[in-house]
């Protein structure tokens, strides 16, 4: 017996997805989200900061034929990357930020899904982590896994080390059964966040480090500033926890691995890049979206957490910088010196 055109469809994307790199793949219907309440609770409660372009189109984010009109089903798709810190110099970047920028990765290998998916007769709009579609809602409709208390999905086979991307395609087809948690009462990853952003249900983005080493611009507060700790961009403590990821593998993809300059770069050296240094440095990073000033703001208070006194050339040079490094090294510096039993103020 010939398959149907839709199988025949699901299993040609299931196909292309594997030899383009995607690890899992599975469909869910494009229905509205049952889980929309929780995003409309985020956003009234003010839980995501200053973070005003997840209220634009909330809308669309519930309903995924606001997105594409005539949308039957939603493919979702897992790439992964390592599970490992690779950097070796003081200062951690998260690790899905180790390499290339996964959104341009990634969407070029959803153009390539999608030329197949027209070949049968659909037509797509598709995303990773760009648009408006709730991938982790689709992601546990679907069987990819289930939404952790840390709020990522979780595979049951390779833990929260995936970033996600979801095709929505006009083509009806073979769906996956949804995902249940099985999270149990672990409350780990709760447990271990630094700024306790996380209450089992949802991450509160005023309270987490990676929204204010990534999303927020201007100053950092000087109470968050101490809890940065030693993380130069985004942070992977609650990952860290999670018993699931012990599953996580490394990537496949070595364009997602950490380039040598910056394993072993430490932050006081990086405080001299200048813009085209930092350009160059990031041209292919998601670092590069917070742009050279954003991200000294951050080594300098890295600095005043882990710097000795061999940093404050370097934060001294900074005092000569925009006004917000600056700042930020001016309290390094003073940090720095509390430390080592000599306050001092430049």
């Amino acid at each position: 017996m010939l398959p149907s055109a839709e199988h025949s469809a699901r299993q040609a994307v299931a196909k292309a997805s594997r030899l383009l790199g995607f690890t899992d793949c599975r469909v869910a219907r494009a229905i509205p989200t049952p889980y929309g309440g929780n995003l409309q609770e985020w956003l009234r409660r003010g839980c995501h900061a200053t973070m005003a372009w997840m209220e634009r189109q909330e809308e669309k984010r519930l309903n995924p034929s606001l997105v594409l009109p005539d949308a039957r089903s939603i493919i979702i798709l897992a790439y992964p990357y390592t599970p490992h810190d690779l950097r070796t110099a003081p200062g951690r970047i998260a690790r899905y930020a180790h390499g290339h920028d996964y959104h341009k990765l990634i969407e070029n290998k959803l153009a390539d899904l999608d030329e197949t998916l027209q070949l049968h007769g659909g037509i797509q709009r598709y995303y990773t982590d760009s648009g408006p579609v709730n991938e982790r809602d689709y992601a546990t409709l679907s069987g990819m896994g289930w939404i952790g208390r840390h709020r990522q999905i979780i595979h049951p086979q390779r833990g929260s080390c995936i970033f996600l991307a979801s095709i929505l395609t006009t083509l009806e087809l073979p769906v996956d059964a949804a995902c249940t948690s099985r999270c149990g009462s672990c409350r780990r990853c709760i447990d271990a966040c630094p700024g306790g952003a996380l209450d089992g249900r949802s991450v509160d983005a005023r309270r987490c480090i990676s929204y204010w080493t990534i999303e927020h611009k201007g100053s950092i507060p000087e109470e968050w500033r101490t809890l940065l700790g030693d993380r130069l961009y985004g942070c992977d403590t609650c990952l860290d926890a999670c018993p699931w990821n012990r599953f996580a593998r490394d990537t496949h993809d070595t364009r997602l691995l950490l380039p040598r300059i910056l394993r072993t770069m430490p932050p006081g050296r990086m405080l001299a890049l200048d813009d085209n240094a930092f350009t160059t440095l990031f041209r292919h990073s998601p670092i590069r979206r917070i742009k050279r000033e954003g991200f000294l703001r951050n080594v300098c208070c890295v600095l005043g957490n882990i710097g000795t006194p061999d940093d404050i050339p370097a934060l001294e040079l900074a005092l000569q910088d925009s006004s917000l490094i600056a700042e930020h090294a001016l309290w390094a510096i003073r940090r720095i010196g509390e430390r080592a039993g000599t306050p001092s103020t430049p």
